[in-house]
């Protein structure tokens, strides 16, 4: 039986078919796409044609996460999000997320017209981040995450026992499972060897009863294991994606929507039997 996940008021059934979220960042440094969309008419244009190639969910971002990037103010990012969010909301019909692990810049955001809180610290460095979701009655992404990357952690171990907190952290506050969705946290604290590991013993996660997300698009992983520049690094994208669906993943996040919606299409009709087409 597939899982439902609520999101806006609408139930999405998780299991069927893959669910793309497509990347709209409007930073200036993004490590991937820093300074093509920070224009907001460029990254409304850009989120409508991520809709027409399928994306089911845009995540909008405004703080760059790259190793190295500068943290910015809240009043700052809430400056670049907000008005694309505002923007997006009137102009299409797709659930719209928020990345952002500040507290202030998601309720901002909820209010605007967003439906998902994507927290790359999984509720665990903003307080009052539970309480902004709960009250808005959100979806949460929570993801993984820890500072620096260090060789030698059983990084699945501690996977589950961060998720463990955050489940509990979420519990506390009021946020029900089904608005709550869980990301490794590829190239989050992880050395390149620990991204592969979380990779190949994704399905771990399923234990939760939770939707797993995974972000792998254009991650420095590829670069470390294949050489590849950031401007050439979607076909190991494309399959560690593919890789990830048969492992488990039920929505995967990506800067090359309709590349994904293609891959994701004829993965579902391999790996998963209420796809629509018979997996035989």
């Amino acid at each position: 039986m597939a899982k439902f996940l609520d999101i806006g008021g609408e139930r999405f059934a998780v299991g069927n078919r893959t669910l793309v979220m497509g990347i709209l960042n409007v930073t200036p440094d993004s490590f991937s796409d820093g300074g093509r969309f920070d224009d907001h008419g460029m990254a409304h244009a850009h989120a409508l044609q991520m809709v027409e190639d399928g994306a089911d969910i845009i995540d909008v971002g405004g703080e760059s996460t790259r190793p190295g990037s500068r943290e910015v103010s809240l009043e700052e990012e809430a400056a670049r999000v907000i008005p694309v969010i505002e923007a997006l909301a009137k102009a299409i019909s797709v659930p719209i997320s928020v990345d952002t692990y500040k507290a202030e810049v998601a309720r901002r955001a909820l209010e605007a017209g967003a439906a998902i809180v994507n927290d790359v610290w999984g509720l665990q460095r903003d307080p009052d981040m539970a309480g902004v979701v709960a009250d808005a009655d959100a979806t949460l992404v929570a993801m993984h995450n820890r500072d620096p990357a260090e060789d030698g952690v059983d990084v699945m171990s501690e996977l589950m026992a961060f998720f463990d907190h955050t489940l509990a952290i979420a519990t506390i506050a009021g946020i029900d499972r089904s608005r709550i969705i869980l990301d490794p946290g590829i190239g989050f604290g992880k050395t390149a060897a620990q991204n592969v590991q979380v990779l190949s013993h994704l399905d771990d996660l399923k234990r939760f009863g939770l939707p797993i997300l995974v972000g792998t698009s254009r991650k420095s992983m590829f670069g470390k294991f294949l050489g590849l520049p950031v401007d050439r690094r979607l076909n190991a994208t494309l399959a560690s994606n593919v890789l990830a669906v048969a492992k488990g993943a039920d929505i995967v996040r990506v800067h090359d929507v309709r590349e994904h919606v293609e891959a994701c299409r004829f993965a579902d009709l391999v790996t998963r039997p209420l796809s629509g087409e018979p997996n035989g």
